[in-house]
C-alpha cells in the first residue's frame, strides 16, 4: 500500500472554450466565488482554500489534470519517494507556477494506461477569508468520475499502488473510489468508455433546498438540466446534473455516505439496473457525460 494519507480532492482543472463565459457559469450559476482571473487561466473557490476549481483556456474543453492534497508535507515527501520508486516520470511545478498557483512542492505525473494526469501537493495559501455562499451552499468539491479505455487497469493502479479504497462498483462499468482516509463514499470514479474523458466534475451542497433551487435557476438561464433530480443509491446522494457551456457535465448533490477509516464495510458489487444510480426512476438525457478530453500533454 502506498504509505502516504489523501486530505482531500482539492482542485480539478477544466479546459474550457471561452474563459469569460466558463467564469460567470460557475460563478453566477454554480456559486464558486472568483479569486483571480487573466487570459488565460482562472481560479474559482466553494472553501477557504485559494481554488478549487482552475479553469484554463483551450481549443479542446475537457480536464487538463486532478490535484489531491496530502495530509501533511511528510506525506508529499512520502509519496514523491514512492512514485519514484515505481519507475513513474515524475514532474514538479516549477516555483513560478507554485506561486501562481498559490502552493507549495507540487507533483505531476500521469497515470498509467491512461493520459490522465493527477497532482499532489499538501499545502495551499487561504483565499484571505471565508467563503460565502451565493446562489447556492456549496460545502467543498465532491468528486470527480473520469471515463477510461483502460479502466480496469487504471482502477488497479488507484487501489493497488495509490491508497485508493473502492466503496462500490456498479458492475463492470463504474467503480466508486475515496481517497483514503477521506471519509466521504466517493472522491473519484473510474468509468469504463470507448476512450478517456471527463464524466462529471461534483459539488457537495449542504441543503437540499440548494438542489431544488438549482433547477428553475438553471432552467431560467437555458441551462441543459441532464440527469435528475434523482437519488443514488450507491452513495445515498440526491443528485441533480447540468451541463456547462462547453457541454461538459457538472453536478450538485446533497448528502452522502462516510467510511470510518477503521472497519468499514466492505466495497459492495451492485447490479447494473437504473434504480441503482436513480431510486426515483429517472434516467439520464442525451448529452449527460458525453463531452470533454482528457489533455494529454505534461503540464
Amino acid at each position: 500500500m502506498a504509505p502516504f494519507r489523501y486530505r482531500k480532492p482539492g482542485y480539478v482543472a477544466l479546459n474550457v472554450g471561452d474563459l469569460d463565459r466558463s467564469v460567470h457559469f460557475y460563478r453566477d450559476l454554480v456559486g464558486l466565488q472568483l479569486v483571480e482571473q487573466d487570459r488565460d487561466v482562472a481560479f474559482l473557490r466553494c472553501s477557504d482554500d485559494h481554488h478549487n476549481l482552475a479553469l484554463y483556456r483551450s481549443g479542446q474543453p475537457g480536464i487538463k489534470r486532478m490535484a489531491f492534497e496530502l495530509e501533511s508535507e511528510d506525506d508529499l515527501e512520502r509519496a514523491a519517494a514512492y512514485l519514484k520508486g515505481l519507475g513513474w516520470p515524475l514532474a514538479e511545478a516549477s516555483a513560478e507556477e507554485t506561486a501562481r498557483l498559490r502552493q507549495g512542492r507540487t507533483l505531476r505525473f500521469r497515470i498509467p494506461d491512461s493520459s490522465l494526469h493527477f497532482e499532489f501537493y499538501a499545502r495551499m495559501e487561504k483565499a484571505g477569508g471565508p467563503f460565502l455562499p451565493t446562489v447556492a451552499k456549496i460545502a467543498r468539491l465532491g468528486h470527480v468520475v473520469v471515463k477510461c479505455a483502460q479502466r480496469d487497469a487504471v482502477l488497479r493502479t488507484l487501489t493497488e499502488q495509490l491508497n485508493f479504497r473502492v466503496s462500490d462498483h456498479f458492475g463492470d462499468q463504474v467503480s466508486f473510489l475515496r481517497c483514503f482516509p477521506n471519509p466521504y463514499h466517493h472522491s473519484f470514479g473510474v468509468a469504463r468508455g470507448d476512450s478517456d474523458g471527463l464524466h462529471h466534475v461534483n459539488f457537495m451542497v449542504t441543503d437540499v433546498d440548494d438542489v431544488g433551487r438549482a433547477i428553475n435557476r438553471m432552467k431560467k438561464a437555458g441551462v441543459d438540466i441532464v440527469y435528475g433530480p434523482g437519488r443514488h443509491d450507491i452513495s445515498n446522494s440526491i443528485f441533480l446534473y447540468y451541463l456547462d457551456p462547453d457541454r461538459l457535465t457538472a453536478e450538485y448533490s446533497f448528502g452522502m455516505e462516510e467510511f470510518p477509516e477503521d472497519s468499514p464495510r466492505p466495497a459492495r458489487d451492485l447490479p447494473m439496473r437504473p434504480e441503482i444510480l436513480d431510486s426515483w426512476g429517472g434516467m439520464p438525457q442525451p448529452g449527460f457525460a458525453q463531452v470533454g478530453a482528457v489533455e494529454a500533454a505534461d503540464s
